[in-house]
């Protein structure tokens, strides 16, 4: 689904990515660690056309999408779930619901609109109950649903979460995680950008381990899991035998 070649990108003359490759099969969620400042974010905003890579390829289901303007990539099927959530504050539950769906609304008209609205408050009971709040009033965990169900209204092909349990309690976070899993087990692929190494590799079919610009290691999430560096560096201890 997702192919990326010896990707280079970054800001300006600042080189973040450096020949980066990697993959995503579709039906699989795809785990992406690394600690702060590892270009994590970066290689999102890349795919999704906010940064333009300097060298390398991108391509998702077989087209080059390197040069294409994001709101484009977006309508190939590929959807973002931003780090820090951003909902729009003043405006309500279902009107930022039914903004991420503006793509869906064009291709396949209104009644899929209605449709995709109840499969989200189906997904996130909560946002149901809050859908005419200003998003701006929610609690933290609510706006993380919210930034999610958003990104889920256009019915995306691959959707990308950075950072999804970012401030959040591990009540909530077991919550969000739980949604994740489902989405795979409905036909979802998930590519999930997390700090939160061992909740991410604990549901991920594959991971990779992203450091200073560079993968350092991939594999299988079980793999990684049990690699005693992978514990040290992102773990917090190691395993215990």
């Amino acid at each position: 689904m997702l192919k990326i070649r010896n990707l280079d990108s970054g800001y300006g003359k600042l080189r973040v990515l450096k020949n980066i490759s990697l993959h995503v099969d579709g039906g699989e969620i795809v785990a992406m660690i690394g600690a702060n400042g590892a270009g994590k974010t970066t290689l999102l905003h890349t795919i999704t056309g906010l940064v333009k890579p300097t060298e390398g390829q991108v391509e998702f289901h077989g087209r080059d999408c390197r040069r294409l303007p994001a709101q484009k990539i977006v309508a190939s099927g590929c959807s973002l779930v931003p780090e820090g959530r951003q909902v729009f504050a003043t405006l309500s539950v279902e009107e930022n619901l039914i903004l991420g769906g503006y793509v869906l609304q064009r291709q396949k008209g209104k009644g899929a609109i209605l449709k995709e609205l109840n499969h989200q408050y189906e997904l996130f009971p909560v946002l149901r109950e809050r859908r005419s709040q200003l998003a701006g009033t929610l609690s933290g965990g609510e706006q993380q649903m919210l930034a999610m169900g958003r990104a889920l209204m256009s019915r995306p092909r691959l959707v990308m979460m950075d950072e999804p349990s970012t401030g959040l309690a591990p009540l909530i976070v077991r919550d969000i995680f739980r949604v994740i899993v489902r989405l795979r087990e409905e036909g979802n692929t998930v590519l999930l950008v997390e700090q939160n190494a061992r909740a991410a590799l604990a549901i991920a079919d594959r991971g990779y381990v992203l450091e200073t610009g560079k993968i350092i290691l991939q594999g299988p999430a079980e793999d990684l899991l049990a690699n005693r560096d992978v514990q040290r560096a992102y773990l917090g201890r190691e395993k215990i035998e």
